[in-house]
């Protein structure tokens, strides 16, 4: 048996989980997902709030994570980037369906440090930095044309020099509070466990389906 398989079984079985470290688990799970989901296993569902307490839901891909939370990078002008700028508080959902198994993160937000932004935006495709330095995200596009030809424009000025990050993409950190796992179960019998956290460490319980 292996020492994933141990952890996973460790989460359920009702045994002392004081020493599982919830960020363990999430590798164990992500590392499966990579494996098995056909598509995308590092998307998923962010969810923000608007001024007026509404929220907003979108998926987007989860690019950096370590013990200090969960990143994502994003146009800061965007609706999400306003909204976390204004509310920084988030919560995010990542479901693989070829597993029957998700995690929930809830918790606040910061953005990440520009070193790190520009080590990100430099690991990217050069279309989709020249996508990211044209697109005014979330606003009124005219048509289509407008924008490809920005893309145009920008491609041809930039040749084949770097495209710098634009001060207006960037990322944001996710750092838990809670971490909730889940697995599907026989006739909706599903097994929850939640990580609380309680000062530099966890507390889990374990939650009806």
């Amino acid at each position: 048996m292996s020492m994933l398989q141990t952890l996973t079984e460790r989460l359920f079985d009702d045994s002392d989980r004081t020493d599982l470290d919830p960020f363990a688990l999430f590798e164990e799970w992500y590392a499966l997902a990579q494996e098995a989901e056909p598509n995308d296993p590092h998307a998923l569902a962010l969810a923000t709030v608007d001024d007026d307490g509404l929220p907003d839901v979108r998926m987007v891909l989860l690019n950096a994570r370590d013990e200090r939370g969960f990143c994502f990078f994003t146009n800061f002008e965007s609706e999400k980037g306003k909204q976390l700028h204004a509310h920084p508080k988030a919560a995010m959902l990542m479901h693989w369906k070829s597993l029957r198994r998700q995690i929930r993160v809830r918790g606040p937000v910061e953005v990440v440090t520009p070193q790190e932004a520009d080590a990100y935006f430099a690991s990217r495709h050069k279309g989709s930095q020249i996508a990211s330095s044209v697109s005014d995200q979330s606003r009124l596009l005219e048509n289509k044309m407008v924008l490809l030809d920005r893309v145009t424009h920008l491609a041809s000025s930039i040749g084949d020099g770097v495209v710098p990050r634009p001060p207006h993409w960037s990322g944001f950190r996710i750092v838990p509070q809670s971490i909730e796992f889940w697995k599907d179960g026989e006739f909706r019998l599903h097994d929850r466990v939640k990580f609380t956290r309680t000062g530099d460490g966890w507390v889990s319980d374990r939650l009806y389906p």
